[in-house]
């Protein structure tokens, strides 16, 4: 009997590379002077790369974790529990330093080093880099209180992933959350109710419900609460000093669209244990610390989610074959995948720079401070709201194929709204740009400084810069053309870093389709005249 079917013209799984072969992430980690993280960037790069790495996403997501209120005998354990390959992705990505290592490395670029392996491992999942990102973003905020910071710091950068319920002391390493949102205001956090009175140790009492808590199973987290002098930032570790539990209360694990591999909760202060972290009153100048960084990892996860997009849509399209012919010589699929991957590109370039933006501002660089304000508001907003169109088009490339979980296409899809919606969505990212133009007019001198090390490299380019200039001299409605006017400020500037340090045919497919106007509303949609096979080039490198 002849076989009812054969198998034929199914694309080879993507594995055996190495994620870290990206052409502009390794020049903007060159141009930061972190060249010295290329050996390891490329070791990560190639586990990152191999089917054991990506059998640990599929696992990770496949297995979400499950909380566990009450151990048998009724006594409340609070605990979550996670598949082993979620272990395993957090045990990599902290021995590589991925979290707050950067902080007690005085290398060159350390932050920049950083942000490059938190971009290539994402790539492998997503979920895992949340409590990764809050460890990172958690010690800057803690060093508002020096003696925190030294209890704390030396564990939250340890590159020892010591999961488990135990005093912070006894731990070879920590992980951190963050505890803000409440039911009554989301990002309106000066509506918080959550009370902190305090002791005569010096520690205060927190008691209140969040209904957001990224992260529950970290070792410690940072919360707001209104203590005596308002809004305040405050520590509280999960186990205390003496070894006793916190009463940290985990109510139930939130039911995501994506993100399944990560734990987020609701949670309730019965009288929970903390410390003062900054001033009182002053609780969101001091969290925000932490949520800065976190945004930059917004976008980091946003751009390293388009790459993984762009090189999993050209090799399904360069093995997949209809009509006569690969996928990947159809002029129509050639003009899509060029496209995502400009996209790719322009995310990737201003991520990494924002990065580099942040290592010298730490090291006392007022210019960068300023680039670093405004670029991160604008950038946040608009390349993560380019994420979900960009897994969607590259969803699109499989056909059906993609639409099928085998595929990892909707995984991809389902991350890609959070960070989006993660610390501020569109209207807060975007009204934020306007905050730090208003409150600090330095940040506009300065952003502009950027844009004009481009001037008169791309007509294109320029006019973009002079039509920004004209809408921010009006200021008529400027709150309700926000997103229009932040997104100009965002595509101008990543055209301006493609157009310096780009490759010459990213860019100028870049200024033709965002800036020159000469584009639809969809991807595929680049101008006659785009150079799409060099286009291609950058993601065939994998």
């Amino acid at each position: 009997m002849p076989p009812t079917h054969e198998v034929t013209n199914q694309v080879p799984e993507l594995s055996g590379h190495d994620l870290a072969e990206d052409p502009t992430l390794l020049a903007a980690l060159r141009r930061a002077g972190a060249d010295w993280a290329e050996p390891e960037l490329h070791e990560l790069g190639r586990l990152a790369g191999t089917a054991e790495a990506g059998e640990w996403g599929r696992l990770a997501n496949e297995n979400p974790p499950v909380l566990r209120t009450h151990d048998r005998y009724g006594n409340r354990i609070d605990e979550v529990e996670f598949h082993p390959a979620w272990h395993e992705l957090m045990r990599t990505a902290v021995s590589h330093g991925l979290h707050a290592a950067p902080w007690r490395d005085d290398r060159p670029g350390a932050h920049t080093a950083r942000a490059a392996k938190f971009y290539v491992w994402g790539q492998v999942e997503a979920g895992h880099s949340c409590p990764i990102s809050m460890t990172y973003a958690a010690v800057p905020a803690l060093r508002a209180t020096p003696g925190l910071a030294a209890w704390l710091e030396p564990l939250l950068a340890s590159p020892e992933y010591d999961f488990g319920l135990r005093e912070p002391s006894g731990k070879r390493g920590l992980i951190a959350g963050m505890s803000m949102t409440e039911k009554q205001g989301g990002s309106d956090v000066r509506t918080n109710t959550t009370s902190a009175t305090p002791h005569a140790d010096g520690s205060y009492r927190l008691t209140g419900h969040k209904w957001f808590t990224s992260a529950p199973m970290s070792d410690l987290f940072l919360t707001l609460a209104q203590a005596p002098g308002g809004l305040s930032c405050f520590m509280l570790p999960r186990v205390l000093p003496d070894g006793s539990r916190n009463r940290i209360l985990l109510q139930r694990l939130k039911d995501k669209l994506g993100n399944k591999s990560n734990a987020s909760a609701e949670i309730e202060y019965d009288g929970a244990v903390g410390w003062l972290v900054g001033e009182e009153g002053r609780g969101v100048r001091t969290i925000i610390e932490m949520v800065n960084m976190t945004r930059l990892d917004c976008t980091l996860g946003a751009a390293s989610g388009m790459r993984l997009g762009a090189v999993r849509a050209l090799h399904h399209a360069t093995h997949r074959r209809a009509f006569g012919a690969a996928l990947v010589d159809q002029p129509l699929m050639r003009n899509v995948l060029a496209d995502l991957v400009v996209e790719s590109e322009a995310a990737t370039i201003v991520a990494l720079r924002l990065a580099a933006a942040t290592d010298r501002s730490l090291a006392g660089d007022e210019h960068e401070t300023l680039v670093r304000r405004l670029g991160l508001a604008v950038s946040k907003y608009w390349v993560c709201k380019r994420g979900p169109m960009h897994a969607a088009e590259a969803l699109e490339c499989f056909g059906g194929n993609g639409y099928v979980e085998e595929s990892g296409m909707p995984r991809l899809y389902r991350e890609a709204p959070l960070v989006s919606v993660w610390e501020g969505s569109g209207n807060v990212a975007a009204l934020d740009a306007l905050r730090a133009m208003t409150r600090q007019p330095a940040t506009v001198e300065a952003f502009f400084a950027e844009l004009d090390e481009a001037s008169g490299a791309d007509r294109r380019l320029d006019a973009s810069i002079a039509e920004l200039r004209k809408q921010l001299g009006d200021l008529t409605d400027l709150e309700y053309r926000a997103r229009r006017l932040v997104e100009l400020m965002a595509v101008t500037f990543q055209g301006s870093l493609l157009v310096r340090h780009g490759d010459p045919a990213v860019a100028d497919a870049f200024c033709a389709s965002r800036l020159g106007g000469d584009h639809g509303g969809a991807f595929g949609t680049l101008p006659v005249g785009v150079d799409t096979e060099a286009v291609l080039a950058r993601a065939r490198r994998v």
